[in-house]
Formats: structure tokens, C-alpha cells, sequence
């Protein structure tokens, strides 16, 4: 399971003076995707589409059902790499690369349907994500109360305000405790970026209350991308938005902009009288 984290920075979006790769690594993008299309035989569930997420940007991705926003992720990931188009990670292309290269490079997500070990205890999943992206993750050395994995566990039920059901089975949780955990596991390596597909899908509003909030306690040097039908909540923990329609964007600007635009709001929202 792939996971991440975001952050805000004041970096220049322009490219530094110079070229190649080394010009892309100053530019402060985060992610940069050119002309990605994804088709599927005649059918382009993505359609030549291209947006740039700022290092330590916050950013959303909204659309109906059947927009490409899932497909989308699924390029950047590389669980099904785009049929045309570059994908750029901090200045590297990695259009190329199998998806474990690309979570070794900081790159996370998170899906719509939940991938957890449902038998295992909160703390032994997030024990699992922290090991599996670490040095060692091979060893079948046991590891100690003392050692960084076993750290890391603990800090990241602390930051997922899971640390009172750490000794939980995964099954009997409620589904926004499920969320959180998947959360927590793509926090888990110091992610440079997450993409987060659909977290607040089933929540309650106390739940979702809870989701937000964590979302705007992940640290400002990280960015994410947010993909969710729930336009309350992705306007409030965003620092910009992507519209896409058909397979390709609509419309990109801040919140404010994207909720008074007349179009989106007559495609996703209903005009407002």
C-alpha cells in the first residue's frame, strides 16, 4: 500500500535559470504532469491532462463519477502508467518507474476501498508500513522497544490520535478509525507527497470532523493531493483545486474561486440562484 504527506512552501513555481534535470529539482514542484492521458483500447479515461502541485502544496481534485480523477492517481502511481504524457517528482521523471521505485522515492497514496490487515492490531499495521519502507525491511530480527521502527510506530499513533485503541483489531474499529489508520501507514518513511483517494467516503460528521482536523495537522513541509466528492471538506484543507470533467480538467484556481465559478457550479454544485 502506497501512502504520503504534505506541506507548504514559498518556493518559486518558475524554473531556476539553467536546464535539465538539475534546473527541475530547484523549480519547487512537488509533481509535475504533462499531457497525461491513460486510455483504455478507444476509450482516454484521462485525457491529456497537465497541472503542477507546489512543494508543500495542498491541492484537491474534484469531479463527478467517471471523471478519471481514480485513473488519474493510478498514473501517478504507476499501477497503470499513463499511454502518454511525462510524470515529474521533484524534478525527476518518473513516468517509467514500477510503483515500489516511486513509494522508495517518498511518493504515497491511499485508495477508496480499504487495504488494511483486518487480523492485526492498529499498532502492528502501522509497525508493518514504518518497516516497509525502511532499511532493513527484510530482517526477520525482531525489533526492540528501543529501535527506530518501533519509534516511529509509536509517534505515528500519537499523530493519528490512534494511540488509545493501538492494541485494537483492525475488525473491530469503526470505519473513520479504518481511515485514520490509513493515514497513519501512508504517513509512515517521511512521505514527500500523498495522494489521498476519497478519505472522507462513509465518514460521519463527527467523523469527518476528525478528518479534517487531521489533515490539517500534517506537517506544512509536505504536500498532497486530495481526490473527494465531499467539496466542504476538501475547500477547507486546501490551498488549490483541479475541476476535471470528461477525463480532462475543467477549471483550476484557489477554493473560493473554484465554489463562485458558474460552471462548476452547474455541473457539480447546481446553479445558485
Amino acid at each position: 500500500m502506497a501512502t504520503i504527506t504534505p506541506f507548504r512552501s514559498t518556493a518559486s513555481r518558475s524554473a531556476m535559470p539553467g536546464s535539465g534535470a538539475g534546473a527541475q529539482l530547484l523549480s519547487g514542484d512537488a509533481l509535475r504532469l504533462t499531457g497525461v492521458t491513460r486510455a483504455f483500447g478507444a476509450l482516454r479515461a484521462v485525457d491529456d491532462v497537465s497541472l503542477t502541485v507546489a512543494a508543500g502544496e495542498k491541492y484537491a481534485i474534484l469531479g463527478s463519477n467517471g471523471a478519471g480523477k481514480t485513473t488519474l492517481f493510478n498514473a501517478i502511481t504507476g499501477d497503470f502508467p499513463p499511454t502518454a504524457g511525462r510524470i515529474h517528482f521533484f524534478g525527476e521523471d518518473i513516468t517509467e518507474l514500477p510503483p515500489y521505485e516511486r513509494i522508495r522515492k517518498g511518493l504515497r497514496r491511499t485508495y477508496q476501498s480499504s487495504l488494511l490487515f483486518r487480523e492485526l492490531s492498529v499498532r502492528d499495521n502501522l509497525f508493518l508500513a514504518v518497516r516497509g519502507v525502511a532499511n532493513g525491511r527484510f530482517s526477520f530480527l525482531r525489533a526492540r522497544g528501543a529501535h527506530a521502527s518501533t519509534r516511529a510506530t509509536e509517534d505515528l499513533l500519537e499523530r493519528t490520535r490512534l494511540s488509545h485503541i493501538a492494541d485494537e483489531k483492525v475488525a473491530n474499529l469503526a470505519h473513520g478509525q479504518q481511515r485514520q489508520l490509513e493515514i497513519g501507514m501512508a504517513l509512515a518513511g517521511a512521505p514527500r507527497l500523498i495522494l489521498f483517494d476519497e478519505p472522507a467516503a462513509g465518514l460521519s460528521p463527527a467523523e469527518r470532523r476528525e478528518l479534517v482536523a487531521l489533515l490539517r495537522s500534517l506537517p506544512a513541509h509536505m504536500s498532497f493531493v486530495l481526490i473527494e466528492h465531499d467539496l466542504e471538506i476538501a475547500l477547507r484543507v486546501v490551498d488549490r483545486v483541479t475541476v476535471m470533467h470528461n477525463g480532462r480538467t475543467l477549471r483550476t484556481g484557489s477554493p473560493e474561486e473554484i465554489e463562485g465559478d458558474a460552471q462548476v457550479q452547474a455541473i457539480y454544485m447546481g446553479s445558485r440562484q
